[in-house]
């Protein structure tokens, strides 16, 4: 085989979308979290101020827990907008859909299927020294 022939298979090679492997799992897993602790956040503060006019109560840990959950789910995010190379729109999206009761579970579905349809991010090359 020409080396002509070698450069215009490598431009001809079919591109893939990387694959998120456990990253996507690893956003899964926190996202259905952070939406559990969100909405019994939302119970808490029912709890606390419909019922117990704002005293403290054993209800008060679900704000620490939520919150240690949050900063995990940010980190989980970030992995797996950066392993896809998504845009930093869709970055900021992922990261607020945290802050808004239910709008985790639609944003862990979203992502799964596109994913999993291949609308994940920009392709990569699937073979070695092929121009991207």
């Amino acid at each position: 085989m020409s080396r002509t022939d070698q450069r215009s298979r490598a431009r001809q090679a079919p591109r893939v979308h990387r694959d998120p492997g456990a990253s996507l799992t690893r956003y899964r897993v926190f996202a259905l979290a952070t939406g559990v602790m969100l909405l019994l956040l939302c119970l808490e503060m029912v709890v606390k101020y419909g019922f117990l006019d704002g005293r403290s109560s054993a209800w008060d840990a679900i704000s620490y827990v939520h919150g240690w959950v949050y900063f995990v789910y940010l980190i989980t995010v970030a992995d797996l907008w950066s392993k896809l190379r998504w845009p930093l729109g869709r970055l900021v999206v992922l990261v607020l859909c945290g802050v808004v009761p239910l709008l985790s579970f639609w944003a862990e579905r979203r992502v799964v299927a596109d994913v999993r349809a291949g609308r994940s991010g920009p392709s990569v090359p699937s073979t070695p020294g092929a121009a991207a």
